[in-house]
């Protein structure tokens, strides 16, 4: 029999397709020692007793307490890392004016490495407990900082893929806060990946660089020509906005004459590795452009009832082909938590379907098909996320990361309403969806490592 670094018993709740949820009742989970789920055993196959008898009683056999549930780990795709400082504050002015009064202001005092650093630590221990265990972040324009964010990821055990921001463009950024002009912000970056690139030897869960110019807004036609070569050169991931507000998709239709994605496009910004945060003006083109392309969306529904200007058509694009994840968009979200995002994915949608203006006769007031179940916004935020990032994690199944949070319905300070002992298991994981708190995440593991112990 094969040897297993670890075994969990267990019933798990993982995405069979984006709109049903599996799941795995009593299972076995055999991880081996590269932190990967090399088998996944059901109580009725022929391994099962043998794998028990084996295993039962000893350190690396981890069973699940009644009232306990896996989940697997989230992904977040589109995390401001600096915005961490100022969560919580000034989410009821427009985009632009909220970017250049508080954000880029800031995000600028990440040139100090002590205030980085104390941000950045408590950010990642924040994601972690609350089930995150991949976050795509933006960093800031400053290399050093941006590396420190990369180091404590790997530190601290969540996967990390993490971007020197680039905004070069004089006209929409603060002098303040930018690059000092494109050369460095094209050397910056490749120095930038290349260190990221040796962080990522020494560390088991992986932290990889990301390309990522803020938006087209902020950069400069050669600053966003050279990342895209950067980005080819090194194979890394691209992250940045579009289309998501008025302001700044009508900004790339008067100085391109086309929407966004064929603009990032032409300057080789899309791709497999690629996810673009927001994209609430997305029309069919544009959409197909994506599925062709493999270009991801990140959906960060907090943050677009905010500052989008619309409700993203999730529905339409995922029937479009598209790879959509979830984002927090923290802090133009207020909310670390996938759960919480999840939740708004479900709301907006509804309210996209039904329409918000009560003057309107009901026929005329919403969007046909547009909601999602709870199940679709659960595959967002894991599975839908490792398929944007061309990854094998968000699903608890054989060859794909354990990167596990276990859920405890039965704690006294945060117990769900379950009171009947045969409760129907679909019934519990809607329950889990909707009323989980960061509390009733008691651990949460990546690659096979513990990372975050609420019972300690």
């Amino acid at each position: 029999m094969t040897e297993y670094t670890q075994i969990f018993r267990g019933t798990a709740f993982t995405s069979k397709s984006s709109k049903e949820v599996q799941i795995l009742k009593d299972y076995l989970f055999c991880i081996n020692a590269d932190g990967m789920i090399e088998k996944a055993v059901a109580p009725d196959h022929m391994d099962y007793q043998a794998l028990l008898n084996t295993y039962q009683g000893k350190e690396n056999f981890h069973q699940l307490a009644d009232g306990q549930y896996f989940l697997p780990g989230f992904v977040d795709l589109h995390v401001h890392a600096p915005q961490w400082a100022q969560s919580g504050t000034a989410l009821d002015i427009p985009l632009n004016d909220w970017l250049n009064k508080y954000t880029f202001p800031i995000e600028s005092k990440f040139s100090d490495l002590d205030f980085a650093k104390e941000v950045y630590e408590d950010l990642v221990s924040t994601l972690l407990a609350n089930g995150t265990a991949t976050s795509l972040y933006f960093a800031t324009v400053h290399k050093e900082a941006s590396l420190l964010l990369a180091e404590i990821c790997a530190k601290k055990g969540q996967r990390g893929l993490v971007g020197k921001v680039v905004m070069d463009e004089p006209e929409q950024t603060p002098e303040f806060y930018r690059d000092a002009d494109t050369q460095t912000a094209l050397a910056d970056t490749e120095e930038f990946i290349l260190a990221v690139k040796e962080l990522a030897k020494s560390t088991k869960q992986g932290v990889y660089p990301v390309v990522t110019p803020r938006f087209i807004p902020s950069c400069t036609d050669g600053a966003l020509k050279g990342l895209g070569e950067l980005a080819a050169k090194y194979d890394t991931h691209i992250q940045s906005h579009c289309s998501e507000s008025d302001w700044a998709h009508g900004h790339v239709q008067e100085r391109f004459k086309k929407n966004d994605a064929f603009a990032l496009h032409d300057f080789g910004l899309l791709g497999d590795k690629a996810v673009m945060a927001h994209c609430n003006f997305l029309n069919d083109e544009d959409a197909e452009l994506f599925a062709e392309t493999g270009t991801a969306i990140s959906h960060c529904p907090i943050s677009n009832a905010y500052f989008a200007n619309s409700v993203i058509p999730v529905a339409h694009l995922h029937a479009k082909g598209v790879d959509i994840g979830l984002g927090s968009d923290v802090s133009g979200g207020f909310s670390p938590s996938l759960f919480d995002n999840a939740r708004q994915a479900v709301m907006s949608s509804r309210m996209l379907e039904d329409g918000v203006d009560p003057s309107l006769p009901a026929e005329k007031r919403g969007v046909p098909n547009s909601r999602i179940s709870i199940n679709e916004a659960f595959y967002l935020a894991t599975a839908g996320g490792g398929e944007s990032l061309s990854l094998p994690i968000g699903r608890l199944q054989e060859n794909y990361t354990w990167d596990v949070q276990i859920i405890d319905t039965k704690l006294a300070s945060a117990k769900l309403p379950i009171f009947d002992a045969n409760e129907d298991l679909n019934d519990i994981f809607q329950k889990i969806m909707y009323l989980v708190r960061p509390e009733n995440i008691r651990e949460v593991w990546v690659q096979g490592n513990k990372v975050h112990d609420r019972t300690e």
